[in-house]
C-alpha cells in the first residue's frame, strides 16, 4: 500500500514490476498459459485506459489482482456449460514416458483435478493454497462470506480426493 502522499506508478512500471505475477495467478486460474494471458492483457487494457483514475486507488496490486479474478469468472460463466476439457494428458504417462519424475505426475494429476473443479471453488483454493490468503481476503475478492469460502474449500477439497481416490482405485498410481 501506498500513502495518499505519494505518486501512483506509472502504467507502465505497474506492468513491469507485477505483469509476470499476474500472468502467473491467472494461470493457476484457467490452467491454460494462452488464456491466462489473454485474461491478464484484457484486464491491463481496461486498466491502461484509465489509468490516471486507477493508478489513484489504495492497493492498485490488490485491485488488478481481483480484476484478474472477476475477469476470469466472468470468463467462465460465458463458456457454453457443455464445453470441459477432456484430454487426460497424464492417462498413458507412464507408458509414453517412464523416467517422467512422479512429482511431474502428480501435479499434472492435480491439474486436471482442479480443471474439472467449478470456477469458484477452483479460484478458492488457488487463492487459499497457491497464494496464503486467509479466508476473510478471499472472502472480501469474491464478494461473499467467509463461511461461503470455507464451504467452496471444503467441497472443492472433498472433489480433489474422490478424484485422487478414484484414479487410485482404478489401478493408476498417485
Amino acid at each position: 500500500m501506498r500513502s495518499n502522499s505519494d505518486p501512483p506508478p506509472s502504467f507502465e512500471s505497474f506492468v513491469l514490476a507485477h505483469g509476470p505475477e499476474l500472468v502467473a495467478f491467472a494461470r493457476r486460474l484457467t490452467l491454460d498459459h494462452h488464456r491466462a494471458e489473454d485474461i491478464v492483457q484484457d484486464v491491463l487494457a481496461r486498466m491502461g485506459m484509465s489509468w490516471a483514475r486507477v493508478g489513484r486507488v489504495d492497493d492498485l496490486r490488490s485491485y488488478v489482482f481481483k480484476a484478474v479474478l472477476n475477469d476470469f469468472l466472468s470468463w467462465r460463466r460465458r463458456l457454453s456449460s457443455t464445453e470441459r476439457p477432456s484430454a487426460d494428458p497424464t492417462r498413458h504417462r507412464r507408458d509414453a514416458a517412464p523416467a517422467v519424475d512422479d512429482a511431474v505426475v502428480q501435479r499434472d494429476q492435480l491439474q486436471q483435478a482442479l480443471g474439472r473443479l467449478p470456477p469458484v471453488r477452483r479460484a478458492v483454493l488457488v487463492l487459499r493454497y497457491y497464494h496464503d490468503l486467509p479466508d476473510a481476503e478471499i472472502a472480501k475478492l469474491l464478494g461473499c462470506r467467509e463461511s461461503t469460502v470455507r464451504s467452496h474449500a471444503r467441497r472443492g477439497l472433498e472433489a480433489l480426493r474422490t478424484a485422487t481416490a478414484a484414479r487410485t482405485s482404478e489401478g493408476i498410481p498417485r
